[in-house]
């Protein structure tokens, strides 16, 4: 069977599963099974099975659970309506205010949460209430909930980070560094076009209540208290982390001890509530590892039949110039992210991808920014949208799906901006890894 041949079928294959509607993590590892014995006969067999050995035996996998229990954690222990409520008092007197306290909590909450599906839900059920309370139009509610919501993708502790690092071989903490300022940089494009757009269009983001608005400044102070858990949570894992204090896995176990510590000081922990941290945690992880493992022993098949050496010489070997190519990526990136989840374009690509772009000169550090900056645009590219999704679970009845995709548009088209930036300077990714403490 010849590779061109081959690389039609697993294609077709893949589309077929995915249109059954089979879990891809499934579909993916029965896919390699096939084509492992079908092409090499039982000792194939052996090849998937070593491969998931291997990751297993992968220190750093371990973060991946140690952040997702953080995370679980600070959903139950009031941290984002602490948050939320200490920003809001500050920016209540801008039209569009609620919306800047939305993105800045968003910020805050990704620099500790990792996972954007439990972000966009708490700050659905915090502060969309709030805004449809005080006359704010839904495109004013719904948009910052859903885009702020993305950031966990890009701010560090991301899961995608942690897992693009395994998959391409590269430093954890470098990433996780690497994607600060680009996500901030995303924050301030989102806080520009909310003040931009209420100065213009006032009614559509009213200011804040005469009670909220006559607060004095030592009520607001007090307020902002609020902020010191989250701070110290946020620190005791990039600080960590920057200063070369802990590895990943380490810096995850310090956040989940962040964690227990804040929920302890909000009277939010509580054993019941641990042991649905624990079972929730381990229903995600199961999921990630599971795709994980499918995805890889695909991948691993695909390799060893020479597949992915076919393509990558036939991208490194274009007659374009360099960034044309990585161009290419992201353009396949955006359009297979609006069908596929984040960690079956990652490892489905990246074997590919990561030796194209290190063969061409480009640092896999920005080129796992510029990955998960595209992530971030799938979670709010429909048709698949799972951030609209995710937040369509908290809304009033009278909300449609249609209501917010409507509303996400302009934050897309920044998301898009912003990864054009990143892609024409580099150094804004790549700046702050270079200062790290080893």
């Amino acid at each position: 069977m010849s590779i061109e041949l081959l690389s039609l079928l697993l294609v077709g294959s893949f589309i077929l599963v995915l249109l059954a509607g089979i879990p891809l993590a499934f579909g993916t590892g029965a896919i390699a099974v096939v084509f492992a014995y079908v092409l090499f006969g039982e000792p194939g067999l052996t090849l998937i099975v070593s491969r998931v050995f291997t990751l297993l035996g992968n220190y750093v996998l371990v973060s991946v659970p140690l952040f997702i229990f953080m995370a679980c954690i600070l959903e139950r222990a009031g941290i984002a309506e602490a948050i939320f409520r200490a920003v809001y008092v500050w920016s209540g007197r801008l039209h569009g205010g609620l919306g800047v306290a939305v993105i800045i909590s968003c910020a805050l909450m990704a620099a500790m949460v990792g996972v954007i599906g439990a972000e966009i839900v708490t700050m659905g059920v915090v502060a969309l209430p709030a805004m449809l309370s005080r006359g704010y139009s839904k495109n004013m509610a719904l948009g910052p909930i859903c885009a702020g919501g993305g950031l966990a993708t890009l701010i560090p502790p991301s899961v995608v980070l942690i897992m693009y690092g395994l998959t391409a071989g590269v430093s954890v903490g470098q990433l996780y560094m690497a994607g600060v300022v680009p996500g901030l940089l995303l924050a301030g494009l989102y806080i520009a076009y909310i003040v931009t757009r209420a100065h213009f269009r006032p009614e559509e983001a009213p200011v804040a209540s005469g009670a909220e608005m006559n607060m004095t400044v030592v009520e607001k102070l007090k307020l902002a208290k609020d902020l010191v858990l989250p701070g110290f949570v946020a620190f005791s894992v990039l600080g960590s982390l920057y200063l070369g204090w802990a590895t990943p896995t380490e810096a995850a176990a310090v956040g989940v001890v962040g964690a227990l510590i804040a929920a302890a000081a909000n009277r939010r922990l509580t054993a019941q509530g641990l042991l649905k941290a624990v079972v929730d945690t381990t229903k995600v992880t199961t999921m990630l590892y599971w795709l994980f493992f499918g995805s890889s022993a695909l991948i691993g098949v695909y390799t060893l039949a020479g597949g992915t050496r076919l393509i990558q010489d036939a991208m490194s070997n274009l007659p374009v110039e360099p960034i044309v190519v990585i161009i290419l990526m992201q353009v396949i990136w955006i359009v297979l992210g609006c069908f596929i989840d984040w960690i079956g374009i990652l490892l489905l690509t990246a074997p590919i991808f990561v030796p194209v772009a290190a063969n061409l000169g480009f640092d896999l550090v920005w080129l796992g920014v510029l990955f998960c900056m595209n992530m971030q645009i799938s979670y709010i590219s429909p048709p698949f949208g799972p951030a609209a999704f995710y937040l369509k679970g908290v809304t009033p009845p009278d909300i449609t799906l249609t209501d917010i995709f409507r509303s996400i548009w302009p934050y897309l088209g920044l998301q898009f901006v912003a990864l054009g930036i990143v892609i024409a300077f580099p150094e804004i990714a790549l700046w702050l890894p270079k200062t790290m403490m080893e």
